[in-house]
C-alpha cells in the first residue's frame, strides 16, 4: 500500500495535468490495495489505462468529452490485470478516437514528451506512454491500430508491446478499426511488459475476434533478422540513420544474420490504412458521433480526426472489395520479400518533431510517423518495440516486427539485445562436434565465428579425461592457435565458468584481428610434462595427426 500511495504522490508532484483524463480518488485506490492478495503476480503494481479502453467507476471519454459514458465494467484486458492484483489509478490522454500518432489531437491538451517538452510524446496512446516514462505507474494500456502502441514507446525511450491481433480481447474497447485494433502494453522493462500482455491473453466469448494461438516461445540460435533496404532509411531524422546502424551492428553481435530486404510490400500495405477503404471502419466507430456534434468540431471534437473520420463514408463496397484484394497481394508479397526470416527489425518511426512542427503540418507531420508500423495489423504481424540508445540527446527506439503469434520469440530476440551477451574463445573438446561442446549449447551459447589467437601462444596436450588442449600466452616465439568464438548469455556465462573443473580457466585472449575477449587458458602448474602441439596450429589438426607425429615434448 505504501507503494501505491508514493504513485499517487509522484502524480501530484509532475504537474502533468495533460497526462490525465481522470484519476481515480485516493482513498479508493488505497482501500483497493489494502485489500489485494500480495501472492498475485502483479501485487503492488499501479497502472494507467488509456481513455478508449473501459475502467468500471471512471467515465470513457475516448478524448472527447461529449461522448463519454460510465461503463457497465472494466474491459476484459483491464479486469484481467486487476485479478492479477494491479490497481488502476486513472485514465490517460490520447488522440481523440485514437485517431493520430502525434498526441496532439486531444481537447485536454497535447501530451508533451517526457524528455523534451517542446516535443511531441507520440500517439495516439500519449498519457499512457509518458506516465511510464516519467515513472509515474510501473506500466500502462494502450491501443494500436496504426502504430499507437509503439510509437509513444519509441520517442519517450520505453518498451511498447503490441500483442498479436485478437490474443488479448477488446471487449470494452472504444473501436478505432474493430477489425485491426489491439490492446497494448508500455512499460519500463521487457519482462514486465511481456509479463501484463499475457496476463491478458485468451479468448473472450464478448469479443468474436479474440482467439488463442501457439506463440513461438524462442527465437532459435542464430536467427535470421531482415532489415530494410538503405533506400528505405534514407530520410530518417538526423543520427538516426546512424544509431539505426549500430541497433543492427548490435544485433549482429548476437549472433543474429543479418539480411536486407525489400520492404515495399510492406510500405505499400501501409499506405492502405488511412489512404484506402479501411478508414471506413473508423467512420463506423464514430462517425454518428461526430456528425451528430458538428457544432463541436474546433471545440471539443478534433478538426483533424473529425476530417479524417467523416471521410471514412465516402469509401464504398467496390473500395472495400478493391483494397482487400490488394491487400492480399501485399501481404503474400511481404511474406516472400520476408521468407526465412525470424523477424523484421526497424526503425519505429522515423523522426521526432516539435509540438510546432506538428501544429504547422498536422496531417504531413503524422504521416510520417507511421512508415514502419502502419502496415503490422493490416498484415497481422506481431510487433515489439525497444529502446535502442539516443540520437541528438533524445531516446531512439527500434522495432521487430515478426508474422502471427511470434510475440515470445520477439522478445526473446529483444532480450537478447538488451542483453547481447559474453563471447568466449575455445580451442579445444568444446569446440563443435567434440565432446564438451554440448556444455556451450546447454548455456545458451552461439557459434559466432571460426578465428584464431594472436601469433602469441602456446598449445599443450593435458593429461585429462576427455583429452583437452591447454591455451596458455608465451609472448616472442609463440604461434596463432585457430578455435571458435562463441557468444552465451550472462547467466548461462556465469554458470557455465562456475561449473569450470581445475586446472582450466578462464582469462584474456588476444585474437589475430587484435580484439581481446573472453577465452579458454590452463594454470601454468598443469604444463609440466604436457606436450606442446603449437606448431600444428589447432587442436583438430593434432587429432587428425598420425599417432606420436603430433607433439614436439
Amino acid at each position: 500500500m505504501n507503494r501505491v500511495a508514493a504513485a499517487l504522490d509522484r502524480i501530484e508532484a509532475a504537474d502533468r495535468p495533460e497526462i490525465w483524463t481522470s484519476l481515480r480518488d485516493r482513498a479508493s485506490v488505497l482501500a483497493e490495495a489494502a485489500a489485494v492478495d500480495p501472492a498475485l503476480p502483479l501485487a503492488g503494481l499501479v497502472f494507467a489505462v488509456k481513455d478508449n479502453i473501459d475502467v468500471y467507476g471512471l467515465p470513457t471519454t475516448a478524448g472527447a468529452a461529449s461522448y463519454a459514458y460510465q461503463p457497465d465494467a472494466d474491459a476484459t484486458a483491464v479486469a484481467r490485470l486487476r485479478a492479477a492484483g494491479a490497481i488502476v489509478l486513472g485514465k490517460t490522454n490520447l488522440d481523440q478516437f485514437a485517431t493520430g500518432l502525434v498526441g496532439t489531437r486531444s481537447p485536454y491538451g497535447a501530451v508533451r514528451n517526457a524528455w523534451d517538452p517542446a516535443r511531441i510524446s507520440g500517439g495516439s496512446s500519449s498519457g499512457s506512454a509518458v506516465a511510464v516514462a516519467l515513472g509515474l505507474v510501473d506500466f500502462a494500456l494502450g491501443t494500436d491500430t496504426a502504430g499507437s502502441g509503439r510509437v509513444p514507446a519509441a520517442l519517450n525511450g520505453i518498451v511498447g508491446v503490441k500483442p498479436t491481433k485478437g490474443l488479448v480481447p477488446v471487449t470494452g474497447v472504444v473501436p478505432a478499426c474493430y477489425s485491426l485494433d489491439c490492446v497494448t502494453v508500455f512499460a519500463r522493462d521487457l519482462t514486465l511488459g511481456r509479463t501484463v500482455a499475457e496476463l491478458m491473453e485468451g479468448v473472450d466469448p464478448a469479443d468474436p475476434l479474440s482467439r488463442s494461438g501457439e506463440t513461438a516461445p524462442a527465437a532459435p540460435a542464430r536467427p535470421r533478422i531482415a532489415v530494410p533496404a538503405a533506400s528505405y532509411l534514407a530520410d530518417l531524422a538526423p543520427g538516426w540513420r546512424e544509431a539505426f546502424a549500430a541497433a543492427v551492428s548490435r544485433f549482429a553481435a548476437t549472433g543474429a544474420e543479418i539480411v536486407e530486404v525489400d520492404v515495399a510490400p510492406l510500405l505499400e500495405a501501409a499506405s492502405l490504412l488511412y489512404d484506402g477503404a479501411f478508414v471506413a471502419e473508423r467512420y463506423a466507430a464514430v462517425g454518428a458521433h461526430l456528425e451528430k456534434h458538428a457544432d463541436l468540431i474546433g471545440t471539443d471534437l478534433d478538426p483533424v480526426v473529425a476530417g479524417i473520420v467523416l471521410g471514412g463514408k465516402e469509401k464504398t463496397a467496390a473500395d472495400w472489395a478493391t483494397d482487400t484484394a490488394r491487400l492480399a497481394a501485399l501481404s503474400a508479397a511481404g511474406r516472400a520479400a520476408l521468407a526465412g526470416c525470424d523477424a523484421l527489425l526497424t526503425p519505429t518511426t522515423t523522426w521526432h518533431p516539435t509540438l510546432a512542427e506538428v501544429a504547422a503540418d498536422p496531417v504531413g507531420a503524422n504521416a510520417r510517423m507511421g512508415r514502419f508500423t502502419n502496415f503490422a495489423n493490416l498484415l497481422d504481424y506481431a510487433a515489439l518495440a525497444v529502446p535502442a540508445g539516443f540520437a541528438g540527446g533524445l531516446p531512439f527506439g527500434v522495432m521487430l516486427t515478426g508474422a502471427a503469434f511470434t510475440d515470445r520469440a520477439l522478445a526473446d530476440l529483444a532480450r537478447r539485445f538488451a542483453n547481447p551477451g559474453i563471447d568466449l574463445f575455445v580451442v579445444g573438446a568444446h569446440l563443435t562436434g567434440q565432446p564438451l561442446n554440448v556444455q556451450l549449447t546447454a548455456a545458451g551459447g552461439t557459434l559466432v565465428a571460426a578465428t584464431a589467437t594472436a601469433p602469441n601462444y602456446a598449445l599443450h596436450v593435458l593429461d585429462t579425461v576427455p583429452p583437452k588442449p591447454g591455451l596458455v600466452r608465451v609472448g616472442d616465439g609463440g604461434c596463432s592457435i585457430k578455435g571458435e568464438l562463441w557468444r552465451l548469455p550472462a547467466d548461462g556465462f556465469g554458470a557455465f565458468v562456475g561449473a569450470l573443473p581445475s586446472p582450466m580457466a578462464i582469462g584474456r585472449v588476444t585474437l589475430i584481428d587484435a580484439t581481446s575477449v573472453s577465452g579458454f587458458l590452463v594454470e601454468p602448474a598443469a604444463l609440466e610434462n604436457a606436450p606442446d602441439i603449437s606448431h600444428l596450429g589447432g587442436w583438430r589438426a593434432y587429432l587428425a595427426a598420425p599417432a606420436g607425429s603430433a607433439v614436439t615434448g
